[in-house]
């Protein structure tokens, strides 16, 4: 039996929240620093050694004997270099310090981490920042106890590395421009806007036994070569099934490391396919809510270990079942306590609902292939528009209520709002159920879910911060237009009216309650200009358009140097990616799948020869060796002509989009090529002479 857990009593007890802060610091440095948390008020340094100590005492109770500055660079994982509280010794003893310059700035080599060319090799200075705004905490591992300090990371010349900053500032610009539409409401008491969020994180579980048999997954995460299995999730089997005691066992362990941690992680259940689950939190403040996702995918990978199980976050770690990926729940609110996207019980009466909306409507229009990019890494390529994900086109799913005011809107003026009613399931002992106003549409990328905006379409390995600081930019963009306009106006009602209408009518193309799986929708989407960016390598171009570039800089998110740095380092990690790919395939072909076909032909020619000797019908033999040679063949074929065009695509340097182009439409065709013949000479072997473990061992031996 396992011993009881209280989650009041865990809950956040590794963390220096609120709570701590008030325990261990001076209460006009607690009230200082709360200022800058949740005021933006610039930080007093004259207090940064009182926090720091108080800081380094709490840690140190707790066992801690390092600390460091934990930041998210370009990588998409997260960064740390450790260091220990010793100072040097007095009369040999130890001393334990901590002081408020080492709180507030670290310092790293910029040049080893991604920057698009911001940083040369000589020029290798860069700074991590402290975040106050995102808690520090303690990690406990096989290390012992750290002290992790949230921060930002710059370079020595000042721009960005990272993608913690963009969605610091772009949380500013939402909040200054949605300020202005609350002051024209008439609201005086907030003082700030909240922007929210909670990632719904999917992963597959496999043994790790099996995993370390599999060249493909440890270089790159996902299987290069698997046939299907006999049974994949055809009979809707796993999803919300019970949970297999070995994954509990984990689940359980990951849910208390968490909960100390004080990520509101709330939701577990079997995903689709089999093997994958999902965790999801209570959403909580974009910037803690990008924090503690990194914290949960680095708790997964680790946790899963203890239990002799690897995770994989991979976007297709399996051919031909559901892939991963990360639901972004995002809103707006006030600081006082107000979701402004809460449409009440009354929508049609709610302008200030309505004007937030509008906006939102018509900034994802404008903006839709930014939206796009924010999702893309090469991993998702495999997922988006494939009948398993949202479609690669941007639409909006406002549901029946919503579209029914709009469309009063459009046509004069709402009046009322479609209730939901109640609903009887037709058995005398189970209660009336509470119809919602609408239904939900699991196949629209950017759906209205009752008080917020469900954007399913961000990659299960990514960060939260790239789709968040896009969404954010780009209504605080639609919130500036509308305040200018409103501002001005001498009959704000009369205006406002007319200004959510008008939107509305502009901007209808972008709304979309349909099927987004079927093929009339893509021919739908055409009609209405929308576009439909299939792959990563050509969404990249958007973040370097002027149009991109005029917006990030009007919102002081990113400068143009910055976002042509971005620019570069997509395209470095589609290159590098599909690289270590078509070199792992050419591994594995060449030194597992190759030889173990080989051989195995060779046994069957033996077979063959010795059962004609014999006098016996040998036709079984020589159709499944005349099968086998010509897959071997073919095989054989592809696999020279993927290290051919492997070798070609690495002299492209010139040019890293040509080079990424390359990559996509030559090597990785090249690949799908190697793995047709190699997959259907999986069951043509004896399974105990294929090199590595199948799809079927892989996705049901948990």
């Amino acid at each position: 039996m396992y011993e009881k857990i209280s989650i009041p009593e865990i809950f956040g007890m590794n963390v220096f929240n609120d709570a701590m802060m008030r325990e261990h610091l001076p209460k006009q440095v607690y009230k200082e620093l709360k200022n800058t948390i949740e005021k933006g008020e610039m930080l007093n340094s004259s207090i940064a050694d009182i926090i720091a100590n108080a800081m380094k005492d709490w840690a140190v109770e707790r066992g801690a004997t390092h600390y460091t500055h934990w930041f998210q660079p370009m990588t998409g994982i997260t960064a740390e270099k450790h260091d220990s509280f010793l100072a040097p010794p007095n009369n040999g003893k130890a001393i334990m310090e901590f002081s408020g310059k080492e709180l507030i700035k670290g310092e790293s080599d910029a040049s080893s981490f991604p920057s698009g060319g911001l940083r040369q090799t000589f020029e290798a200075r860069g700074y991590t920042a402290w975040d106050c705004t995102s808690p520090a905490f303690l990690r406990e591992d096989a290390a012992g106890i750290t002290l992790y300090i949230p921060t930002a990371f710059c370079s020595y010349t000042g721009e960005a590395l990272d993608k913690k900053t963009p969605l610091l500032r772009s949380v500013e610009a939402v909040s200054k421009q949605a300020m202005r539409i609350l002051h024209l409401f008439g609201n005086t008491t907030a003082k700030k806007i909240n922007v929210y969020s909670g990632a719904e994180q999917e992963y597959f579980l496999i043994d790790r036994s099996m995993y370390n048999q599999r060249k493909d997954l440890i270089f790159t995460g996902r299987t290069l070569f698997g046939a299907a299995p006999p049974k994949g999730q055809e009979l809707d089997d796993h999803y919300f099934g019970s949970i297999k005691e070995r994954v509990a066992c984990f689940m359980r362990e990951l849910n208390i490391e968490l909960w100390k941690l004080g990520v509101t992680a709330k939701t577990q259940h079997n995903e689709v396919a089999p093997s994958q689950h999902e965790l999801a939190p209570i959403y909580d403040d974009c910037n803690r809510a990008a924090d503690h996702n990194q914290l949960v995918m680095e708790a997964m990978k680790r946790i899963a270990g203890h239990h002799n199980l690897t995770c994989l976050l991979h976007e297709k770690p399996f051919a031909g079942v559901n892939g991963s990926g990360k639901h972004n729940n995002w809103s707006l609110g006030t600081d006082d306590g107000q979701n402004l996207l809460n449409p009440g019980k009354t929508p049609h009466e709610n302008a200030q609902f309505l004007v937030f909306l509008t906006a939102i409507i018509k900034g994802v229009d404008q903006y839709a292939e930014l939206l796009r990019l924010a999702a893309a890494n090469p991993g998702n390529d495999h997922r988006l528009g494939k009948q398993e994900a949202p479609p690669a086109i941007i639409s909006i799913f406002l549901g029946d209520q919503l579209l029914d005011i709009f469309d009063q809107i459009e046509h004069g003026g709402a009046t009322t709002s479609i209730q939901g009613g109640k609903m009887r399931v037709g058995v005398n002992t189970l209660p009336y159920l509470k119809r919602d106003a609408t239904d939900r549409n699991r196949t629209s990328p950017f759906a209205f879910t009752g008080n917020k905006f469900e954007f399913r379409m961000p990659p299960s390995s990514g960060s939260i911060s790239g789709p968040n600081f896009v969404l954010n930019t780009i209504v605080a963009d639609v919130l500036e237009e509308f305040a200018e306009e409103l501002e001005k106006a001498e009959d704000f009602n009369t205006a406002m009216h007319e200004l959510i209408r008008k939107t509305y009518i502009d901007h209808k193309r972008i709304i979309f309650d349909g099927n987004g799986y079927s093929d009339n929708w893509v021919q739908e989407a055409e009609r209405r200009g929308l576009s439909n960016i299939t792959n990563m390598v050509d969404s990249v171009p958007y973040l370097t358009e002027e149009k991109s570039i005029e917006l990030f800089e009007r919102h002081k998110v990113l400068s143009r140097v910055e976002l042509q740095s971005r620019s570069e380092i997509m395209y470095e990690s589609y290159i590098k990616q599909i690289n270590i790919e078509a070199k792992a395939m050419i591994d594995i072909a060449s030194k597992q799948i190759r030889p173990a076909v080989v051989k195995y032909a060779g046994e069957v020619a033996a077979s063959l020869a010795a059962m004609k000797a014999a006098g016996f019908d040998a036709s079984v033999e020589t159709e499944l060796l005349q099968e086998i040679n010509e897959n071997i063949k073919a095989f054989h074929e592809a696999l020279k002509q993927l290290a051919e065009v492997t070798h070609e695509a690495a002299q492209l340097k010139a040019d890293s989009r040509l080079q990424a182009v390359f990559y996509r439409d030559r090597v990785f065709a090249a690949m799908e090529k190697l793995r047709v013949p190699a997959d259907r000479l999986e069951f043509l072997v004896d399974e105990k002479a294929w090199p590595f473990p199948t799809y079927g061992e892989l996705l049901y031996n948990v």
